[in-house]
């Protein structure tokens, strides 16, 4: 049998850079999801072209991150941050910058914006297109339960074009993929599941027997989040018991008067002495951070998996959280509590629960390391290149090419 040749792939992330730090503007899980799939991939001796959407005068258009990958800066829209909606506006714009990549044997795309350009490029290249969500909007009508508004007027009828068009799709939860078959229309056959990982290493127990006395929570400020929840959760906690809650991240672009209301929440409710908000941090220092405390909370409506929870779960730290899409699979009995009231009350009552059980704490906590330890991202690279593979092998299908509101 003759030995399987490297694959040279094109990863696209059009509106947010792997390589920037999670928990600022419009950079969360997708990047460090991205960026642990490619450094994985090309130790496993792959090729990979990252291509993203050039925001600063300041960045250069190509860029040598190792041996195996490079990134692209496109040119598409002003060479500025901008809000996430102002995005659709760039599409046309950076698939023509696409034509920077040599030959390549199939595109994996991440988030709608980046499908949108991709597809066509695929198609035209005569090789297959790969796409993963991250997030599913639904209408602005509907519950926050439901999923994220969408922040642009084409996103629910994009999502649902390359669902039907795609070669092959990537969910990362069961939850996802539901979501994927049954609201968008994806073939069944088309969609795989491919748990997220988690570093290991950097994501560790501490040393100390006893945590410091705070509770986390790590993500965006963004109503998605249901950071009030934590807020509220603090305020109905007993005082002798009452953690501090330290708010790690910092507001998605256009969610700044968020970040606002939740300082004013925490003033009315008089915690604003127990609330710290800490902005965006880096890998290792959320690292840190988590491995020190004595809880993580995800009082999210809605997510696709949840990473964090994993990398709570790695680090040893108990995790309380909403049953809100994939966290039912990322958040188990084995790591954490999974509240299906919001509650104020009720979330207090349950961290209550935890912070004076140190026997259970500690059993959650070697229990959640175990679970992690099975989680890599070398097996995440691994399935995904299955992915790749069979799309390559099935191409040929016939597909309308026609983006939504595109006449024939």
């Amino acid at each position: 049998m003759p030995p399987v040749r490297p694959l040279r792939i094109a990863v696209v992330a059009l509106h947010t850079s792997p390589t920037d730090a999670p928990g600022a503007g419009d950079v969360g899980g997708m990047n460090v999801a991205v960026r642990a799939l490619v450094e994985q991939m090309a130790e496993l001796g792959h090729l990979i072209d990252v291509l993203t959407r050039r925001y600063s005068v300041s960045l250069p258009r190509r860029l040598e991150l190792s041996k195996r990958i490079t990134l692209h800066f496109v040119d598409a829209g002003p060479a500025e941050p901008r809000p996430k909606g102002d995005h659709e506006n760039y599409i046309d714009e950076f698939a023509a910058g696409m034509s920077v990549l040599g030959d390549i044997d199939v595109v994996h795309s991440h988030h709608w914006f980046s499908g949108m350009a991709a597809l066509p490029f695929a198609r035209a290249r005569g090789i297959p297109h790969v796409q993963s969500y991250h997030s599913i909007a639904a209408p602005a009508s509907s519950a926050l339960s439901e999923g994220e508004r969408p922040e642009s007027p084409g996103r629910i009828a994009g999502e649902t074009w390359l669902a039907q068009n795609s070669d092959a799709i990537v969910a990362v939860s069961e939850a996802e993929a539901g979501t994927i078959i049954g609201r968008l229309g994806a073939p069944h056959e088309n969609v795989t599941v491919v748990l997220p990982g988690v570093d290991t290493e950097l994501f560790h127990p501490g040393t100390t027997q006893r945590p410091d006395r705070y509770v986390l929570t790590a993500a965006r400020i963004e109503p998605l989040k249901g950071l009030d929840l934590a807020v509220r959760t603090i305020a109905a906690m007993p005082l002798d018991l009452r953690p501090d809650l330290i708010v790690a991240g910092g507001p998605t672009v256009g969610y700044e008067w968020h970040l606002t209301e939740l300082h004013s929440l925490a003033g009315e409710l008089g915690v604003a002495d127990r609330v710290r908000f800490v902005g965006p941090l880096s890998r290792v220092e959320l690292a840190d951070l988590m491995r020190r405390a004595c809880a993580l909370l995800i009082p999210s409506h809605s997510e696709t998996f949840g990473l964090v929870a994993l990398e709570a779960a790695a680090s040893g730290v108990p995790v309380l959280a909403t049953p809100a899409g994939g966290l039912k699979e990322s958040v188990t009995a084995q790591t954490g509590v999974m509240l299906d009231s919001r509650d104020p009350q009720e979330w207090a009552d349950a961290l209550g629960a935890l912070l004076t059980d140190a026997e259970r704490a500690a059993q959650l906590s070697a229990s959640a390391r175990a679970l992690a330890l099975t989680r890599t991202w070398r097996h995440d690279a691994e399935e995904t290149l299955g992915v790749y593979r069979n799309a390559i092998e099935s191409l040929g299908r016939t597909r309308d090419l026609r983006r939504p509101g595109e006449q024939s």
